[in-house]
């Protein structure tokens, strides 16, 4: 046999367009990472202003809407005290005070919602003070925990949940064929989706919190969150294989590490990310599970209505599509099966 038969051998049509599709998967997970993560910097930031009525027109317009780049948002806040409420709902991510009798305002942050942003606030405000010839001292309103090394737990946790998922999701697909024989075998492996969704979902927050005191927070309620990532990431990846066969691993991964984990505001958070990938992450997995986690860990558990509905949506809309395809295809095949003819005596 010819080396041209042996390569015909090895390398099949079907081997070789999945080699392609891998090649591509690579070069978007280079671009999606690099070209999310190579150049943060804030942009229309949500920051509160509590300042004196003939004081605050200045700051918010003048100081803080001219900057080069457009990093605040500004808004007037009405005093310190709903500054304070409105970060803790996660409305804005920060809000400066200013002290009419004095020359040191007072710069509210919320480490907890990512360190990196909460000190290039700390950072900007300091400068642009001190060209106004003020100080300022800063207050943590939401901070992050001492283990909790750049507040990247959360979103460690939430990428943890989701690898388990769709891996989870490949290996019943792979042991038994990719789209699943009928609706029961497709109900069965919903089931045992499920199953393991709930067992990881409270390991991950043991893992987290008594164990290794990454995050504070309800162990409970990061348990009902981590299940449901779970199983919204496997039933989302259940439901592509159950579509496109095998490829359906490769969209998953598509979906959920090269688009999700980059846009999740993890190792920086949503404002700081270029408007595609802000713009996506909320409505992916990975970054809904993080918003929904460090909300529960520094938040009071506020602001997690629309996280929630976010994965609710991906667990149903993926198990429904699972379920759907899986019963078209059964009747599809007992339309190829001939009747019986009965026998004519």
């Amino acid at each position: 046999m010819s080396f041209v038969d042996e390569l015909k051998s090895a390398v099949t049509p079907r081997t070789a367009l999945l080699v392609v599709g891998v090649f591509a998967l690579q070069l978007l997970f280079i671009t999606s990472y690099v070209g999310a993560l190579h150049n943060p910097k804030p942009t229309d930031v949500p920051f509160g202003v509590v300042a004196p009525q003939q004081q605050v027109a200045t700051v918010v317009a003048d100081q803080l809407g001219k900057l080069p780049g457009d990093p605040f948002d500004p808004r007037v806040v009405a005093t310190e005290a709903e500054a304070r409420d409105q970060m803790l709902n996660r409305e804005i991510d920060g809000a400066l005070i200013v002290d009419p009798r004095g020359r040191t305002d007072t710069l509210l942050v919320a480490s907890g919602g990512g360190k990196v942003l909460s000190a290039t606030l700390e950072a900007m405000i300091t400068t642009l003070e001190a060209a106004n010839q003020r100080l300022v001292r800063t207050v943590d309103v939401a901070p992050s925990s001492s283990q909790d090394f750049n507040g990247l737990s959360a979103f460690y946790l939430v990428i943890g949940w989701c690898v388990g998922g769709y891996i989870c999701a490949a290996i019943l697909a792979i042991s038994a064929g990719a789209r699943p024989a009928n609706r029961e075998r497709a109900i069965i492996r919903l089931g045992a989706l499920a199953l393991y969704a709930a067992l990881g979902g409270l390991g991950g927050a043991i893992i987290v919190g008594p164990i290794l005191g990454a995050l504070p927070g309800s162990v409970a309620a990061l348990w009902g969150l981590g299940t449901l990532v779970v199983f919204a990431v496997g039933a989302a990846t259940l439901a592509l294989q159950s579509v496109f066969g095998i490829v359906g691993i490769g969209l998953a991964i598509l979906l959920i590490v090269i688009a999700g984990n980059p846009s999740a505001g993890g190792a920086f958070p949503l404002p700081m990310l270029p408007p595609f990938w802000r713009a996506i992450g909320p409505y992916l997995p990975p970054g809904a599970g993080t918003w929904a986690a460090r909300s529960i860990a520094y938040f009071k558990g506020n602001d997690m209505t629309a996280s929630m509905v976010v994965l609710s949506v991906w667990a149903m809309v993926g198990a429904a599509v699972t379920l759907v395809v899986s019963s078209v295809k059964r009747e599809r095949t007992a339309e190829r099966i001939p009747p019986e003819v009965p026998e004519h005596p």
